[in-house]
This record gives C-alpha cells, structure tokens and sequence, in this order.
C-alpha cells in the first residue's frame, strides 16, 4: 500500500560473486552518484538492514542489495522460497526479509482486497497522529501492516470500517509484551536466530513484539520504547473513543484523521539542532542523528528510571528563515504521573 510521497522500497538480487561492500556500495554508488536524475544520495552500509538511499527523478528510493549462493540469477526467482537463504549471510537475510514477509502477508489475510484499504487508512492516520516512524522509535510500514493484518485474520467478514474500528479495540485492549503473531513461529534447519524470549534473553526487553510471518522470525518492532509504546497507546485510545463516536454519530470519519498538535501537548521541550557547511554534509549528519535518537530517548528514560518521559517527533523542522544548512528534532519531555 503507497501513498503520495511514499518512497519506493527496492531489492536488488546479485549472483555470489557481487558482493555488498565493493561492488553495491562503491561501484554501484559512484556509478549513481554520476547520474543527474540521482539526488541527495546516501550509502547506510552499517544499518541494521544496509541500504543506499537517493532520490531519483525527485522520487525517494530505499535500494537493498541481496547476494544470492548462485552464479546466475534467473529471471523467475521465487525469492518466497527458503531455498534461496542457504549460504546468505545475515544481512542478506534481512535485505530479502521485506518481501518475503510481503508475500507472506497477502497469503496470510482472509481478503486482501479489504486488507489493502484498512492499511492505507490506517497509515494515513498514524502519520496524522505522530507515530509513524520507525527510526525514531515508533511504527514503520511493515509493523502497521502485520497489526492491520492480524486484526483482519480475527475479523475475516469484515469490511474496512469495521476493521478499522476493530483495529483500535483490539489494540487498547493488547496486552503487551505479548506477541502480535500472524502464524505460529517455525524453526529451520539452515540454523538463522528466529524471535523466542525463552531462548534469547535480548528478545525478553521488548515491549511490543510484531513478528514478521516469514523465515527467519524476527521482532520488527524492536526499536520500540517504553516512552513510544506509551504514546502509541494514548493515540489507540484516541482512535477508539473516536470510532465508539462514529458509531453513535456522534462524529465524523475526518475526526478521526485530526492530525495531533505536538507543538501544544507538552511545558518542556527538548531540541536537537543539526548544522553542517553544505547540504550533503548535512544529509549524511542528519541520518547519523536520526539513527541514534531512539537511543538518546532510551537513555532518557534509563537514566532518570523511567520518571523523565520522552515523545520523540518523528519528522524534522526546518527553520526558513536560517541561512545555513540545518535542520532540528524534537522531543516533548514530561514527567512521570504520579
């Protein structure tokens, strides 16, 4: 599901002798960086999921690079099979893991018809209520389309209305940690770690596990805190009141989609500006700062246990009246209830 303004997620597959580091983010890049239609390119080869991030006729594209264990790739490469990960190191996996996990989705719902236009609203509505992000702890695309898709799996007769008012009662009422699970979690024999806090103490601090349906298993909601699962449950409890409202007409669909005035629900805030000498600078300083915000916000929260509470914002602010390159983040701070 897209939207005006999406990016555009690309997996480029390479037999085995084309490797990531040399020929994806050297040659590959300075082979792109030449391009005129090619702006506001920026490798990220030490993310979690290494991409190359440009704009390409003003159009912004995540492009993934994933080496396969064959020398020719074949034109009808069923990348939904397992086969395909023998032999892959881990970042391979992960690179291959968002469509994978796609496939598996519009496999996995009753109707997917239905399934499409609940995610497209409600992707819409969390980027109109400030929680859609997945780099600064909140929400991305895959995590919104496996809670939508699971709420359509308990709903199968529903229609998109229902679903989305469905949606927010399931979801005020999660008890988190529990896991949102779309199928049960399956063990393989190419040995790759899947998600299970009984074996893997790291996979216990999560706070809202969201597992993506595909091998390996994986939590896509591990950047997730305290502080960010707190506001994401206030804006559930927003959307529920709301749809209970709709239901008795006593409100519109458009309140629903009232977008949430971050600049006046908080006394204190804290303010993170990023200045640089020129503009690329300041693109690859920018997604170094953005990187490491959820990590200021858990430290946040460590360091004054639990009584200082962060809402981070997920999108930048450009002040126009500056005439340097900068840009700044926000968070709203608070102190704990009680």
């Amino acid at each position: 599901v897209h939207g005006p303004g999406a990016d555009i997620d690309t997996l480029c597959v390479g037999p085995s002798y084309v490797n990531r580091e040399e020929d994806f983010f050297i040659i590959l890049h300075d082979i792109l960086a030449e391009m005129e239609e090619v702006t506001e390119l920026q490798p990220v080869p030490d993310a979690h999921v290494p991409v190359m991030r440009f704009k390409f006729q003003g159009i912004s594209i995540d492009l993934l690079y994933a080496s396969i264990s064959l020398l020719v790739v074949p034109d009808d490469l069923d990348i939904s099979r397992e086969s395909v990960l023998h032999n892959v190191d881990e970042q391979t996996v992960r690179s291959l893991n968002g469509c994978r996990v796609a496939d598996q989705i519009l496999k996995l719902v009753p109707n997917v018809k239905h399934f499409c236009m609940t995610l497209r609203c409600l992707k819409f509505w969390a980027k109109r209520r400030g929680v859609y992000s997945n780099v600064t702890g909140f929400l991305g695309g895959v995590n919104w389309a496996l809670l939508v898709a699971r709420v359509c799996q308990l709903y199968p007769n529903a229609v998109p209305s229902m679903l989305v008012s469905r949606f927010f009662r399931v979801y005020t009422q999660w008890r988190w940690p529990n896991p949102v699970m779309l199928c049960s979690i399956e063990e393989d024999e190419l040995g790759f770690p899947v998600w299970d806090p009984r074996k893997n103490p790291r996979d216990r601090f999560h706070h809202m596990p969201i597992i993506t349906p595909a091998y390996p298993c994986m939590n896509s909601s591990y950047n997730v805190s305290l502080s960010t699962l707190r506001v994401m449950m206030e804006q559930f409890q927003f959307g529920n009141r709301i749809c209970e409202e709709i239901e008795l007409n006593k409100a519109q669909w458009s309140a629903l989609f009232e977008p949430h005035l971050f600049f006046e629900a908080y006394k204190n805030y804290l303010q993170v500006d990023i200045v640089s000498a020129d503009a690329d600078d300041l693109l690859a300083w920018k997604g170094w700062v953005e990187s490491r915000l959820r990590q200021l916000t858990l430290k946040i929260e460590r360091d004054t246990n639990g009584m200082l509470q962060c809402h981070p914002y997920p999108n930048e602010y450009v002040d126009t009246s500056k005439q340097f390159p900068h840009c700044a983040f926000f968070m709203g701070l608070q102190r704990k209830e009680g």
